[in-house]
Protein backbone atom coordinates (compact mmCIF):
# COMPACT_ATOMS: atom_id res chain seq x y z
CA UNK A 1 0.00 0.00 0.00
CA UNK A 2 1.72 3.51 -1.21
CA UNK A 3 -0.93 6.51 -0.31
CA UNK A 4 0.86 8.70 -2.79
CA UNK A 5 -0.05 12.51 -3.34
CA UNK A 6 -1.33 11.61 -6.89
CA UNK A 7 -3.85 9.28 -5.40
CA UNK A 8 -4.98 11.84 -2.68
CA UNK A 9 -5.36 14.07 -5.49
CA UNK A 10 -7.34 11.70 -7.57
CA UNK A 11 -9.18 10.98 -4.60
CA UNK A 12 -10.17 14.54 -3.93
CA UNK A 13 -10.69 15.46 -7.74
CA UNK A 14 -13.12 12.05 -7.32
CA UNK A 15 -14.78 13.34 -4.14
CA UNK A 16 -13.96 16.36 -3.31
CA UNK A 17 -11.85 18.53 -1.98
CA UNK A 18 -13.40 18.95 1.36
CA UNK A 19 -14.00 14.92 1.69
CA UNK A 20 -11.28 13.51 2.02
CA UNK A 21 -8.61 14.28 5.15
CA UNK A 22 -5.50 12.69 6.25
CA UNK A 23 -4.36 11.47 9.53
CA UNK A 24 -8.45 12.06 10.67
CA UNK A 25 -8.99 11.12 14.59
CA UNK A 26 -11.52 8.42 14.54
CA UNK A 27 -12.77 10.02 17.88
CA UNK A 28 -14.35 12.47 16.20
CA UNK A 29 -16.40 9.52 14.32
CA UNK A 30 -17.35 6.81 17.31
CA UNK A 31 -19.91 7.29 19.51
CA UNK A 32 -17.12 5.84 22.27
CA UNK A 33 -14.95 8.96 21.39
CA UNK A 34 -12.29 6.77 21.07
CA UNK A 35 -9.49 5.73 18.48
CA UNK A 36 -6.36 6.79 16.80
CA UNK A 37 -6.08 8.26 13.37
CA UNK A 38 -7.37 6.65 10.05
CA UNK A 39 -4.45 7.20 7.26
CA UNK A 40 -7.37 9.01 4.94
CA UNK A 41 -10.95 9.83 5.51
CA UNK A 42 -13.61 10.20 2.83
CA UNK A 43 -16.82 11.02 2.84
CA UNK A 44 -17.90 11.01 -1.05
CA UNK A 45 -21.26 11.35 -2.41
CA UNK A 46 -23.15 8.04 -2.35
CA UNK A 47 -22.83 7.72 -7.03
CA UNK A 48 -18.84 8.48 -6.41
CA UNK A 49 -18.39 5.26 -4.18
CA UNK A 50 -17.63 2.79 -6.89
CA UNK A 51 -15.02 5.27 -8.47
CA UNK A 52 -13.53 5.59 -5.37
CA UNK A 53 -13.24 2.00 -4.33
CA UNK A 54 -12.19 1.18 -7.48
CA UNK A 55 -8.94 3.49 -7.37
CA UNK A 56 -8.30 2.25 -3.42
CA UNK A 57 -8.38 -1.42 -5.05
CA UNK A 58 -6.16 -0.60 -7.91
CA UNK A 59 -4.10 0.76 -5.69
CA UNK A 60 -4.05 -1.83 -3.15
CA UNK A 61 -5.26 0.43 -0.24
CA UNK A 62 -7.60 -1.40 2.48
CA UNK A 63 -10.64 0.47 3.11
CA UNK A 64 -13.41 0.49 6.01
CA UNK A 65 -16.97 1.13 5.68
CA UNK A 66 -18.35 2.65 8.49
CA UNK A 67 -21.74 4.94 9.30
CA UNK A 68 -22.39 6.17 13.00
CA UNK A 69 -19.53 4.58 14.19
CA UNK A 70 -22.08 3.58 17.15
CA UNK A 71 -20.61 0.15 17.96
CA UNK A 72 -17.28 0.47 17.27
CA UNK A 73 -14.12 0.60 19.16
CA UNK A 74 -10.98 1.89 17.10
CA UNK A 75 -7.87 1.15 18.09
CA UNK A 76 -5.55 3.64 19.75
CA UNK A 77 -3.29 3.14 16.57
CA UNK A 78 -5.77 4.21 14.19
CA UNK A 79 -6.49 2.16 10.97
CA UNK A 80 -4.21 1.40 7.85
CA UNK A 81 -5.57 2.39 4.54
CA UNK A 82 -9.25 4.61 3.62
CA UNK A 83 -12.36 4.92 6.00
CA UNK A 84 -15.29 5.43 3.95
CA UNK A 85 -17.90 7.14 5.68
CA UNK A 86 -21.89 6.60 4.50
CA UNK A 87 -22.44 10.38 6.12
CA UNK A 88 -24.50 12.01 3.45
CA UNK A 89 -26.18 8.63 1.84
CA UNK A 90 -29.51 9.63 3.52
CA UNK A 91 -32.33 9.89 1.20
CA UNK A 92 -35.58 8.42 2.41
CA UNK A 93 -38.43 7.78 -0.27
CA UNK A 94 -41.80 5.88 1.19
CA UNK A 95 -44.35 4.70 -1.62
CA UNK A 96 -47.47 3.02 0.30
CA UNK A 97 -45.91 0.76 3.00
CA UNK A 98 -42.84 0.67 1.17
CA UNK A 99 -39.74 2.43 3.03
CA UNK A 100 -36.67 2.85 0.88
CA UNK A 101 -33.67 4.45 2.86
CA UNK A 102 -30.06 5.04 1.88
CA UNK A 103 -27.46 3.48 4.53
CA UNK A 104 -25.83 6.90 5.74
CA UNK A 105 -29.60 7.98 7.10
CA UNK A 106 -29.51 7.74 10.83
CA UNK A 107 -32.10 4.86 11.79
CA UNK A 108 -33.95 7.53 14.41
CA UNK A 109 -34.63 9.67 11.33
CA UNK A 110 -36.03 6.57 9.56
CA UNK A 111 -38.41 5.73 12.31
CA UNK A 112 -39.36 9.29 12.48
CA UNK A 113 -40.20 9.05 9.00
CA UNK A 114 -42.58 6.21 8.71
CA UNK A 115 -44.54 8.07 11.91
CA UNK A 116 -44.94 10.62 9.29
CA UNK A 117 -46.35 8.48 6.94
CA UNK A 118 -48.23 6.78 9.83
CA UNK A 119 -46.30 3.32 8.83
CA UNK A 120 -46.10 0.79 11.68
CA UNK A 121 -43.75 -1.79 12.72
CA UNK A 122 -40.41 0.44 12.75
CA UNK A 123 -40.91 1.77 16.46
CA UNK A 124 -38.34 -0.38 18.00
CA UNK A 125 -35.53 1.56 16.19
CA UNK A 126 -36.40 4.78 17.45
CA UNK A 127 -34.04 5.45 19.91
CA UNK A 128 -31.32 3.31 18.59
CA UNK A 129 -27.69 5.30 17.79
CA UNK A 130 -26.98 4.70 14.57
CA UNK A 131 -27.17 4.24 10.80
CA UNK A 132 -29.45 2.45 9.44
CA UNK A 133 -26.77 0.68 7.39
CA UNK A 134 -25.09 -0.12 10.02
CA UNK A 135 -28.68 -1.09 11.71
CA UNK A 136 -29.07 -4.07 8.95
CA UNK A 137 -25.48 -4.83 9.30
CA UNK A 138 -25.81 -5.44 12.56
CA UNK A 139 -29.69 -6.84 12.57
CA UNK A 140 -30.23 -4.73 15.20
CA UNK A 141 -32.82 -5.09 17.35
CA UNK A 142 -34.09 -4.22 20.61
CA UNK A 143 -37.72 -4.44 22.64
CA UNK A 144 -39.50 -7.24 20.64
CA UNK A 145 -37.61 -6.13 17.34
CA UNK A 146 -35.17 -6.68 14.41
CA UNK A 147 -34.21 -5.79 11.27
CA UNK A 148 -34.94 -9.04 9.98
CA UNK A 149 -38.46 -8.65 10.44
CA UNK A 150 -38.83 -5.73 8.41
CA UNK A 151 -36.45 -5.42 5.55
CA UNK A 152 -37.24 -6.94 1.79
CA UNK A 153 -34.38 -6.41 0.08
CA UNK A 154 -30.81 -5.07 0.08
CA UNK A 155 -29.03 -3.25 -2.47
CA UNK A 156 -25.25 -4.15 -1.95
CA UNK A 157 -21.95 -2.93 -3.81
CA UNK A 158 -20.41 -6.16 -4.32
CA UNK A 159 -17.37 -7.58 -6.46
CA UNK A 160 -16.94 -4.11 -8.94
CA UNK A 161 -20.76 -3.84 -9.43
CA UNK A 162 -24.42 -3.10 -7.96
CA UNK A 163 -26.68 -5.82 -7.21
CA UNK A 164 -29.97 -6.24 -5.40
CA UNK A 165 -30.44 -9.52 -2.57
CA UNK A 166 -33.46 -10.01 -1.16
CA UNK A 167 -34.42 -10.22 2.51
CA UNK A 168 -33.85 -14.24 3.13
CA UNK A 169 -30.88 -14.11 1.22
CA UNK A 170 -28.97 -11.14 3.90
CA UNK A 171 -29.22 -14.59 6.14
CA UNK A 172 -30.35 -12.69 9.46
CA UNK A 173 -29.48 -14.08 13.29
CA UNK A 174 -29.18 -12.53 16.44
CA UNK A 175 -26.93 -9.37 15.43
CA UNK A 176 -25.76 -11.48 12.25
CA UNK A 177 -26.16 -11.20 9.19
CA UNK A 178 -24.53 -12.30 5.75
CA UNK A 179 -22.95 -8.88 5.56
CA UNK A 180 -20.42 -8.88 8.06
CA UNK A 181 -19.28 -12.62 6.69
CA UNK A 182 -18.77 -11.07 3.03
CA UNK A 183 -17.53 -8.31 1.00
CA UNK A 184 -20.67 -6.36 0.48
CA UNK A 185 -21.43 -2.64 0.97
CA UNK A 186 -24.53 -1.93 1.65
CA UNK A 187 -26.10 0.98 0.13
CA UNK A 188 -29.65 1.32 0.78
CA UNK A 189 -32.70 -1.22 1.76
CA UNK A 190 -36.15 -1.62 1.32
CA UNK A 191 -38.35 -2.17 4.60
CA UNK A 192 -42.03 -3.65 4.62
CA UNK A 193 -44.09 -1.98 7.15
CA UNK A 194 -47.54 -1.96 7.87
CA UNK A 195 -50.29 0.68 8.07
CA UNK A 196 -51.20 1.80 11.17
CA UNK A 197 -52.25 4.78 13.46
CA UNK A 198 -49.66 7.67 13.92
CA UNK A 199 -50.91 8.55 17.71
CA UNK A 200 -50.38 5.20 18.59
CA UNK A 201 -46.88 4.80 16.89
CA UNK A 202 -45.86 8.04 18.31
CA UNK A 203 -47.05 6.36 21.83
CA UNK A 204 -44.99 3.65 21.25
CA UNK A 205 -41.96 5.09 20.45
CA UNK A 206 -42.36 7.92 23.35
CA UNK A 207 -42.49 4.77 25.98
CA UNK A 208 -39.29 2.69 24.72
CA UNK A 209 -37.52 6.53 24.60
CA UNK A 210 -38.62 6.80 28.13
CA UNK A 211 -37.48 2.81 28.99
CA UNK A 212 -34.02 3.73 26.92
CA UNK A 213 -33.59 7.00 28.98
CA UNK A 214 -34.40 4.79 32.31
CA UNK A 215 -32.16 2.40 32.09
CA UNK A 216 -29.38 2.93 30.20
CA UNK A 217 -26.32 5.32 30.36
CA UNK A 218 -27.49 7.83 27.36
CA UNK A 219 -25.36 10.86 28.45
CA UNK A 220 -21.91 9.22 28.62
CA UNK A 221 -20.36 7.99 25.61
CA UNK A 222 -20.41 4.14 24.93
CA UNK A 223 -20.78 2.06 21.77
CA UNK A 224 -23.96 0.73 22.63
CA UNK A 225 -24.24 -2.86 24.19
CA UNK A 226 -21.35 -4.21 24.58
CA UNK A 227 -22.00 -8.09 24.73
CA UNK A 228 -24.46 -10.48 23.08
CA UNK A 229 -27.40 -11.79 24.76
CA UNK A 230 -26.58 -15.59 25.91
CA UNK A 231 -28.87 -17.75 25.49
CA UNK A 232 -31.10 -17.78 28.72
CA UNK A 233 -29.44 -15.04 30.28
CA UNK A 234 -28.94 -11.32 29.83
CA UNK A 235 -25.56 -9.81 29.69
CA UNK A 236 -25.92 -6.95 32.06
CA UNK A 237 -27.60 -9.23 34.78
CA UNK A 238 -24.69 -11.77 34.98
CA UNK A 239 -21.86 -8.35 34.91
CA UNK A 240 -24.02 -7.37 37.98
CA UNK A 241 -24.26 -10.41 39.47
CA UNK A 242 -20.19 -10.76 39.05
CA UNK A 243 -20.16 -7.93 41.36
CA UNK A 244 -18.46 -6.17 38.17
CA UNK A 245 -21.23 -2.73 38.06
CA UNK A 246 -18.88 0.79 38.05
CA UNK A 247 -15.88 -1.45 38.15
CA UNK A 248 -13.42 0.62 35.95
CA UNK A 249 -10.18 0.39 34.29
CA UNK A 250 -8.44 3.97 33.21
CA UNK A 251 -10.74 5.65 31.31
CA UNK A 252 -13.19 2.84 30.62
CA UNK A 253 -16.36 1.65 33.47
CA UNK A 254 -18.86 -1.08 33.85
CA UNK A 255 -22.21 1.64 33.69
CA UNK A 256 -23.67 2.39 37.00
CA UNK A 257 -26.89 2.25 34.98
CA UNK A 258 -26.63 -0.99 32.92
CA UNK A 259 -23.93 -3.26 33.51
CA UNK A 260 -24.25 -3.95 29.86
CA UNK A 261 -22.69 -1.08 28.76
CA UNK A 262 -19.14 0.29 29.40
CA UNK A 263 -18.79 3.84 28.90
CA UNK A 264 -15.78 6.42 28.17
CA UNK A 265 -15.40 8.42 31.77
CA UNK A 266 -13.24 10.63 30.35
CA UNK A 267 -9.82 10.01 28.30
CA UNK A 268 -10.51 6.07 27.75
CA UNK A 269 -8.36 4.29 25.69
CA UNK A 270 -9.65 1.43 23.56
CA UNK A 271 -6.45 -0.45 25.49
CA UNK A 272 -8.44 0.67 28.54
CA UNK A 273 -12.11 -0.87 26.94
CA UNK A 274 -10.31 -4.16 25.56
CA UNK A 275 -8.88 -4.80 29.38
CA UNK A 276 -11.98 -4.38 30.73
CA UNK A 277 -13.42 -6.45 28.67
CA UNK A 278 -11.46 -9.15 29.00
CA UNK A 279 -11.76 -9.25 32.77
CA UNK A 280 -15.62 -8.73 32.76
CA UNK A 281 -15.42 -12.22 30.87
CA UNK A 282 -13.64 -13.82 33.00
CA UNK A 283 -15.20 -12.59 35.93
CA UNK A 284 -18.56 -13.72 34.75
CA UNK A 285 -17.01 -17.24 33.51
CA UNK A 286 -16.15 -17.47 36.86
CA UNK A 287 -19.02 -16.56 38.35
CA UNK A 288 -21.61 -18.21 36.25
CA UNK A 289 -19.64 -20.22 33.60
CA UNK A 290 -21.39 -18.34 31.07
CA UNK A 291 -18.95 -17.07 28.35
CA UNK A 292 -19.89 -13.67 27.15
CA UNK A 293 -19.44 -12.76 23.32
CA UNK A 294 -18.86 -9.27 22.44
CA UNK A 295 -21.36 -7.71 20.05
CA UNK A 296 -19.43 -4.41 19.14
CA UNK A 297 -16.99 -4.50 16.32
CA UNK A 298 -13.82 -3.75 16.98
CA UNK A 299 -10.84 -2.57 13.96
CA UNK A 300 -7.84 -0.89 13.52
CA UNK A 301 -4.39 -1.71 13.94
CA UNK A 302 -3.70 -4.68 16.15
CA UNK A 303 -3.07 -4.54 19.54
CA UNK A 304 -3.02 -6.68 22.79
CA UNK A 305 -6.30 -9.16 21.95
CA UNK A 306 -9.18 -9.21 24.66
CA UNK A 307 -9.59 -13.13 23.44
Amino acid sequence: MKLTDQVVATLRKIAGEENVRLSEPMKLHTTFKIGGNADIYITPDLKHFPEVVRLLSKEQIPYQVVGNGSNLLVSDYGIDGAVISTHGWDDISVEGDVLRAQAGAMLSRVANTALEHELAGLEFAAGIPGSFGGAVYMNAGAYGGEMKDIITSVTVYHNREVKEISGSECRFGYRSSVFQKDAYTILNATMKLRKGAAEQIAAAMKELARRRQEKQPLDMPSAGSVFKRPEGYYAGALIEQAGLKGFQIGGAAVSEKHSGFIVNCGGATARDVMELIAAVKEKVKENSGVELQEEIRMIGRRQNSIN
